[in-house]
């Protein structure tokens, strides 16, 4: 495969299959996400349902090949945040440190500011320093941190809090 950049394009229902893999092998392997329980395919259905234009799914594409996705959650579910989003990035692990989170998270942001979003955050896992990277050299800057509020793989995990002011 390719380095090229990925296509990225808004997520549809039959990417779901796809994008599901890459988040449960992240779900079993990996620490960008501290879920322990793979997800059902319906479960993703459900939650890809449930979204709006103001909670958008993107993906990345390399040869016709689903490679990571990102979208955009409500932050808090209370009217005052209405302007605030948390971003969420995943990126299949054979396409790690090729450009398509940078990609993906890009796009994630010209779709936050197309919304009139005032801020942007991310929650990180402090070991994941790809994605501090990431996020940092898009601009986000550290805002915070939660010791030891997650646990996964028999051990206490940290995360980091970003921030990008649109």
């Amino acid at each position: 495969m390719t380095d090229a950049p990925p296509l990225v394009r808004p997520a549809l229902r039959t990417d779901l299959e796809s994008l599901n893999a890459i988040y449960n092998w992240e779900v079993e392997h990996g620490i960008a996400t501290w879920e322990l329980d793979p997800w059902p395919l319906a479960r993703r259905v459900e939650w890809f349902s449930a979204r709006d234009h103001e909670e958008p799914v993107l993906v990345a594409e390399r040869e016709g090949k689903l490679v990571g996705f990102a979208y955009l959650t409500k932050y808090r579910g209370r009217r005052g945040y209405r302007f605030t989003r948390e971003n969420t990035v995943f990126v299949a692990p054979a396409q790690q440190r090729r450009g398509v989170g940078r990609v993906l998270l890009a796009a994630l942001l010209v779709e936050a500011r197309t919304l009139g979003l005032h801020s942007v955050l991310a929650f990180i896992d402090e070991e994941n320093v790809g994605s501090i990277e990431l996020h940092a050299a898009l601009g986000y800057v550290r805002v915070g941190a939660e010791r030891e509020t997650g646990y996964k793989f028999d051990r206490w995990r940290s995360s980091v809090e970003m921030q990008l002011m649109l």
